[in-house]
């Protein structure tokens, strides 16, 4: 099911699969999905919910998986990823395609305030808190501190916002 708030704005050039699973995705009030953002139900029956006034910039990519939780007012730059599943793989005598999925870590959530740099991946069981910002690149793992301004592969800690 996609439910999307009547003053949302979402290009026609973005692509929004609906799925026959359990999977549901909500835009709020006033956001903006830009053109060639991507999402798609994949690898579980987790919703998306973007809400209200928030910005997914043009290229970012958003697996279903395990759930995608993003609060009002978060900015999300061009070309981000978020991957709230991921595969099994360590059974070396079976391909990697036929062994499902881990077990959840909890999906994605973003708290109210955040913004995410270009081109970074937001991973299962990543938590960024209220005010938090990601730096260009970045991949996420874990939990971000409230205001916080983190960033690279390892995520580090690079200062905070005042």
């Amino acid at each position: 099911m996609i439910d999307v708030h009547p003053t949302a704005r979402i290009s026609p050039l973005s692509d929004i699969e609906d799925s026959i699973r359990a999977t549901r995705i909500v835009v709020g009030e006033e956001s903006v999905i830009d053109s060639f953002v991507k999402i798609k139900p994949a690898g579980g029956s987790g919703d998306l919910t973007i809400g209200r006034f928030c910005y997914v910039n043009s290229g970012c990519v958003f697996y279903t998986g395990n759930g995608i939780r993003v609060a009002d007012n978060v900015l999300i730059a061009a070309n981000c990823t978020f991957a709230p599943v991921n595969h099994a793989f360590k059974d070396r005598d079976r391909l990697i395609r036929e062994q499902g999925f881990q077990p959840s870590r909890g999906g994605i959530t973003v708290e109210e305030d955040v913004w995410i740099g270009a081109n970074s991946v937001i991973l299962d069981g990543a938590i960024l808190r209220k005010g938090c910002v990601i730096a260009a690149g970045s991949i996420v793992r874990g939990e971000v501190g409230a205001y916080t301004i983190c960033g690279g592969n390892p995520l580090r800690r690079l200062g905070e916002r005042s």
